[in-house]
C-alpha cells in the first residue's frame, strides 16, 4: 500500500511539473523566464554540493566553471569566430554552429580539467585559506574573459559574445514556439522542459554518488581527513575527484544558459554569483540533496520575485529609495531570519548513529542500560543471583 501511494505521489508530482510553464506562461514569460533561471542555479548547486557538501572543500569559485561552460558554447555556436579568424572563416563559410548537443560532452570534460587543475596547487589547504584561493580563481578566470579582446580577439572582452544559436531538439528550434493541439507553447516552457531535464539527471548522479563507495569516502574526508588518510583512503585523488565531478555539471550549466540566453559576458560570472550558488548550498542544508534544491529554488526565484515589491515601495516614497537597494536588503533579511530559525538549513540531512532509543530493546539486568545491537544476556543475569559472583575454580 505505501508503494502505491509513493507512485501516485510521484505521478501527481510528474504531472505537476509537466503543467507548470503552460499554466505560468498565461501570467506572463517572465514567470516561466524565473523558474527557468531557478532551474539553472539548482544544477549549479547540485554541483557545488559534491565539493562542499560531500568532501568538505569550501570553493568560492565555482561561477569559473560556469563561465567556462557558457563561453566554450558561445565560441562554437555563434559567428564571432568567423568573423575574428580568417583560417576559420574559410574553414567554416557558413559559419560554425555546433550544436549543444556535442559542445555539452566537451564543457563536461573542459569544466572537469578545469576543476582539476584548481584542486592540484589547493590539496593541502583548508577552510578559510582554501576558500581564499577559490576566490581568487574565479576572480581570475572572470578577469581573462574580460581581457582576452586584445592582442587577439577571444572572447571580445567586457562587449560579450552574442548572436548565439539555440538548442534544436530533434529538428525542433526551441527559440520558434511550438502549437500542440492548438495551443501555443512559448520558447521560456521549450527551454523549460530542457533545463528540468538536466536538473532530473544530475540530482540521480548525485544521489548515486551519494551512496557509492567514491560518496561515504567523500564524507570520511569531510568528517575528519586525518582519520580517512591513516584508513587508507587515496584522499589526493578523492580530493581531484570531487573539484572535477562538481566542476563538470558548472560547465554543462553554462552551456545551457549561454544557448538560453543568446548572450554571454563577463558581468554575468562576477564574485557575488559564486557567493549566491555557495549560499543556497548552504541555506538549504548543506550535503542533503532536496535541501540543496530547496535552497536553490528559493534564492534563485526569490530576487525576482521581490522586483514586484521593492518597485511599489519606490513609487511610494517618489523615489527616495533605490528599487535595486531594497531588493537585497530584503533578500538579506530573509537569509539572516531563515539561519536564525535553521541553522542547519531548510532542509538539513537527517543526523545519523543520534537516533532515539527503541523501547522494545532489551535492558541490561547488571547496569539498567540497554544492550548492545544482537546481544542477549541470559534469564538468570539478574542482581542478587550469586552464579554470577561465584568463582569458578574456588567456588
Amino acid at each position: 500500500m505505501a508503494q502505491k501511494n509513493k507512485l501516485v505521489v510521484f505521478l501527481l508530482c510528474g504531472f505537476g511539473l509537466f503543467l507548470l510553464p503552460l499554466m505560468v506562461q498565461g501570467l506572463g514569460h517572465a514567470w516561466v523566464r524565473i523558474i527557468d533561471i531557478a532551474l539553472l542555479y539548482t544544477m549549479l548547486a547540485l554541483g557545488l554540493n559534491i565539493v562542499v557538501g560531500y568532501a568538505g572543500l569550501l570553493d568560492l569559485g565555482y561561477v569559473a566553471f560556469f563561465a567556462v561552460g557558457s563561453y566554450l558554447f558561445a565560441l562554437l555556436a555563434s559567428p564571432h569566430l568567423t568573423e575574428n579568424f580568417p583560417a576559420i572563416a574559410a574553414m567554416f563559410p557558413h559559419g560554425v554552429h555546433v550544436s549543444i548537443w556535442l559542445v555539452m560532452p566537451l564543457a563536461l570534460l573542459l569544466a572537469a580539467g578545469t576543476g582539476v587543475l584548481l584542486g592540484i596547487p589547493v590539496l593541502k589547504l583548508r577552510g578559510d585559506y582554501l576558500a581564499i584561493v577559490t576566490l581568487g580563481f574565479g576572480e581570475i578566470i572572470r578577469i581573462f574573459m574580460n581581457n582576452l579582446d586584445y592582442p587577439v580577439n577571444i572572447t571580445n572582452g567586457p562587449k560579450g559574445v552574442n548572436q548565439i544559436d539555440g538548442i534544436h531538439f530533434f529538428g525542433v528550434d526551441l527559440n520558434d514556439p511550438v502549437h500542440w493541439f492548438g495551443f501555443e507553447v512559448a520558447p521560456v516552457s521549450l527551454y523549460y522542459y530542457v533545463f528540468l531535464g538536466a536538473v532530473i539527471f544530475t540530482y540521480f548522479v548525485c544521489q548515486r554518488l551519494e551512496n557509492s563507495r567514491i560518496g561515504r569516502a567523500w564524507m570520511a574526508i569531510r568528517e575528519d581527513e586525518t582519520a580517512a588518510k591513516a584508513m587508507g583512503l587515496n584522499v589526493r585523488n578523492l580530493k581531484l575527484l570531487a573539484f572535477g565531478m562538481g566542476a563538470s555539471f558548472g560547465g554543462a550549466s553554462g552551456a545551457l544558459f549561454a544557448s538560453f540566453q543568446g548572450f554571454v559576458s563577463p558581468e554575468s560570472y562576477s564574485l557575488m554569483e559564486s557567493v549566491m550558488i555557495v549560499s543556497m548550498v548552504v541555506l538549504g542544508g548543506v550535503g542533503h540533496l532536496p535541501g540543496v534544491v530547496l535552497g536553490a529554488l528559493m534564492l534563485a526565484s526569490l530576487p525576482e520575485v521581490l522586483r514586484y515589491v521593492a518597485g511599489p515601495l519606490q513609487q511610494m516614497t517618489d523615489g527616495r529609495l533605490d528599487a535595486a537597494i531594497l531588493r537585497q536588503l530584503f533578500i538579506a533579511l530573509a537569509m539572516i531570519v531563515i539561519m536564525l530559525l535553521r541553522p542547519r538549513g531548510l532542509w538539513p540531512s537527517p543526523e545519523h548513529g543520534k537516533a532515539e532509543p527503541d523501547p522494545a530493546d532489551k535492558i541490561t539486568p547488571l547496569t539498567g542500560q540497554q544492550n548492545p545491537p544482537g546481544v542477549d544476556f541470559p534469564a538468570d543475569a539478574v542482581p542478587g543471583n550469586t552464579a554470577l559472583r561465584q568463582d569458578p575454580v574456588n567456588p
